[in-house]
């Protein structure tokens, strides 16, 4: 543990340096209003600071940057959650008061906004084959042997089977089979198998098994679950091209961003700073992510990533404030 006043230290060197980007001298530090002593002790303080582990100094004569750990450390002493505020909370509000039509659409513009809010790539996973639940399902007659079926999911997605009858069906043979796909099958799992024991009526059995089957069948193949928004953010983030690139890949492979963000969160973490993210490529990187839930239940997360040197108490307002909009509105329907 830092003593109060090289905390204070620690403090004022990282906030300048997320803001400026340039190696931060004892005079930046010195004027800094929580601290309140000589440019000397400020230079011996931010010495000892680097001793530590929590500073590096590029090279001589330059000031310090932070390292992990002194992010590590800015990150852990922030006393309360952050608040996001002025215009980029009524922001969020008019956004997700208006949202509206597809999920998946829904989802990338959740992670454009959340990108724009952090000036950082955003990644939006979305509700995953496990966690989603049957929330409604409705038969609708096109034609006396063509009936489409719309499941809405708990994540919000609605899905459109086209089923094709051997014989023709009545309204009220069509409605009582809705009724038993209902009475058996909201609040099953998406991932199945999807059983329904037979209604005692031949032609609401058959379009029943109709039903069913296409449920079984595999999730539409247009359905994805990972969306990143603003990755050419990234670009100016770096100054080596290799660095770019290599972030830029990762952030192409959604199985690797997915296993990343659920990693992060196994360890307990909501921020992963540079080698915490495990991830060689992303050791200039820091991750900071939140879970949203539907109905009371986790079923996806939001997050974004940057630099280490991000707006850390920005970055973690607007996950905050982004994922329990996104999870509100998913749960209204």
């Amino acid at each position: 543990m830092l003593d109060e006043r090289k905390a204070a230290v620690l403090r004022a060197v990282v906030q300048e340096y997320i803001r400026t980007a340039q190696p931060v001298g004892s005079g930046h530090v010195a004027a800094a209003p929580e601290v309140n002593v000589s440019s000397a002790t400020v230079r011996n303080d931010m010495a000892a600071l680097e001793n530590e582990g929590y500073l590096h100094q590029p090279h001589t004569s330059a000031g310090r940057v932070p390292t992990d750990k002194g992010y590590r450390y800015f990150v852990d002493a922030l006393v309360e959650p952050p608040h996001l505020q002025g215009t980029h909370a009524a922001r969020v509000r008019s956004f997700f008061d208006t949202a509206h039509g597809e999920l998946e659409a829904m989802l990338g513009q959740t992670s454009d906004l959340l990108s724009q809010l952090t000036d950082c790539a955003a990644v939006v996973i979305g509700p995953s084959d496990e966690t989603t639940t049957l929330r409604s399902i409705q038969l609708v007659g096109l034609t006396d042997r063509l009936v489409l079926c719309v499941v809405v999911l708990s994540s919000g997605a609605v899905e459109k089977h086209t089923l094709e009858l051997s014989s023709a069906l009545s309204e009220e043979q069509l409605h009582a089979a809705t009724a038993h796909l209902s009475a058996h099958l909201i609040g099953s799992t998406r991932t199945g198998p999807l059983t329904v024991p037979k209604s005692g009526s031949r032609p609401v059995d058959r379009v029943v098994d109709a039903a069913a089957a296409a449920l079984d069948g595999p999730e539409p193949a247009e359905a994805e679950h990972v969306f990143v928004g603003g990755a050419a953010r990234m670009v100016n983030a770096f100054d080596a091209i290799e660095t770019v690139r290599q972030v830029l890949s990762i952030l192409e492979q959604q199985f690797l961003v997915v296993t990343l963000v659920r990693d992060v969160l196994d360890r307990g973490l909501s921020v992963a700073i540079g080698t915490e993210t495990g991830l060689e490529p992303l050791s200039e990187c820091s991750l900071v992510v939140s879970p949203y839930s539907v109905d009371g239940e986790p079923v996806g997360t939001v997050g974004v990533l940057g630099p280490t040197r991000m707006d850390y108490p920005q970055a973690l307002a607007a996950v905050a404030v982004v994922g329990r909009s996104l999870g509100r509105r998913l749960t209204e329907g």
